[in-house]
């Protein structure tokens, strides 16, 4: 029996009582989870940027410094950008969480096993590259007290979330890149043309 967290009952609770925050969510699954969790203007799925949404999040947290920065991906994809926990943690955006959803396998392109299955430790990269906050979280209480980092300002925060290589159906969010960017840009207060 599978006892790591359900990808999409961790990803609603994390984003239960979300307030002001800002989520990016990296390429696949995490997109997919951040949308059944309730579409937002203040979500940006990332869409075939792979590697690119700790890289996204961190431009957006500084940019943004008075609104707490989500970046909800998948282990594949932050593995794909390692280089990114580096420059945020040298960054030190206060505003920022990593939450790095980890089923130890690529599930976008038939669930070969990933380097986070194979022994890298996400969490202990980011400790390495100076993160000041690193959580593993494998279970509901552990879940629960991370979820206020999201708004504590004493960040940047990165969280490895165990989850299950269990199927979840997909739930599609908006696809076109200028939807989503107008969109997003207009919940920010910015113009769009």
């Amino acid at each position: 029996m599978n006892t790591a967290l359900d990808r999409r009952a961790a990803v609603q609770a994390l984003l239960q009582d979300r307030g002001d925050l800002l989520v990016i969510s990296g390429l696949g699954s995490s997109s997919y989870d951040v949308f059944a969790a309730g579409d937002h203007p203040a979500n940006f799925y990332l869409w075939g940027a792979m590697g690119g949404a700790a890289m996204m999040g961190l431009g957006l947290a500084l940019a943004q410094p008075s609104r707490p920065v989500a970046v909800i991906t998948g282990d594949g994809e932050q593995l794909m950008g390692l280089g990114g926990l580096a420059t945020a943690a040298a960054k030190k955006p206060s505003n920022l969480s990593i939450i790095v959803l980890d089923n130890a396998h690529f599930g976008e392109t038939g669930m070969q096993m990933s380097h986070s299955g194979l022994g890298a430790r996400l969490e202990l990269i980011a400790s390495g590259a100076g993160f000041p906050s690193v959580s593993t979280i494998a279970d509901q209480v552990a879940l629960d007290a991370f979820r206020p980092k999201l708004h504590d300002r004493a960040g940047p925060h990165f969280a490895r979330v165990v989850i299950s290589t269990d199927h979840v159906d997909r739930a599609l969010p908006p696809r076109d890149g200028v939807f989503l960017k107008n969109r997003f840009r207009g919940h920010l207060g910015y113009p769009v043309s």
